[in-house]
């Protein structure tokens, strides 16, 4: 939402008096003087006009996880343990995962309560880099590598993948970095080029970093300052 269309809301003011009011340096978000009529606010947004709380944020949550193999990426399951159990956190019911992991692969899981963040990492418009370390069953070709960049066609789907970056690191040991998150594309690629994954583990999403010292089944939560000072997309 515009802040103008917010300021205009409040007590019936009207788009032209909260115009008038942002120009005149009268609207701070987050403490902080806006002067942007079409300046970008949402729920979590604190919003003030002279000394009146227009707006009071929610509070937006943002979580990194290391997720462990043998953990469904849902909020809840009859069956399975699920990356919700490994939150201790009071708002944890409020949350949503941004880009899931099968339950035999492992690592940098994010979950947040904020959709429009959620969706800028997801959507495959929005190409955000996501980095994995793989294992295969067989020894990866060398012309692999040629084929990754191309992309596949997915006959299910009636698309062709974006080219991807395929790193060989050993005889069965490989990096690969997609700009987009298709149902179990990684496996899907490796199956085309004769070969078969035996483990996944996603070191990064954008320009968020698994950290080392994250063991499996841990999580901490990263500041929204964090978030807003790093790029989704690297380079």
């Amino acid at each position: 939402m515009f802040l103008s269309r917010l300021i205009a809301r409040h007590k019936g003011m009207g788009r032209t008096a909260a115009m008038q009011a942002i120009a005149g340096k009268r609207v701070k978000v987050e403490d902080q003087v806006v002067t942007d009529g079409q300046h970008e606010v949402d729920r979590f947004s604190t919003v003030w006009l002279d000394d009146t709380l227009v707006q009071e944020g929610e509070s937006a949550l943002y979580i990194m996880l290391h997720k462990p193999v043998g953990y469904l990426s849902a909020t809840r399951d009859p069956q399975h343990p699920t990356v919700i159990d490994l939150i201790d956190h009071p708002a944890r019911e409020t949350l949503h995962i941004a880009g899931r992991l099968d339950r035999s692969s492992s690592g940098l899981l994010l979950l947040t309560n904020d959709g429009r963040w959620s969706r800028r990492l997801t959507e495959p418009g929005e190409k955000v880099d996501k980095v994995y370390l793989v294992e295969t069953a067989e020894p990866i070709a060398p012309e692999a590598v040629e084929l990754f960049a191309k992309g596949f066609y997915f006959h299910t789907e009636d698309l062709t993948t974006l080219p991807a970056e395929l790193g060989i690191l050993g005889e069965r040991l490989a990096r690969v970095t997609l700009h987009e998150g298709r149902y179990h594309q990684i496996k899907r690629m490796f199956h085309r080029v004769g070969n078969r994954v035996i483990s996944l583990h996603r070191e990064s999403i954008g320009s968020l970093v698994l950290p080392v010292e994250l063991f499996p089944g841990q999580w901490r939560e990263i500041r929204r300052d964090v978030l807003r000072s790093q790029p989704t997309q690297k380079g």
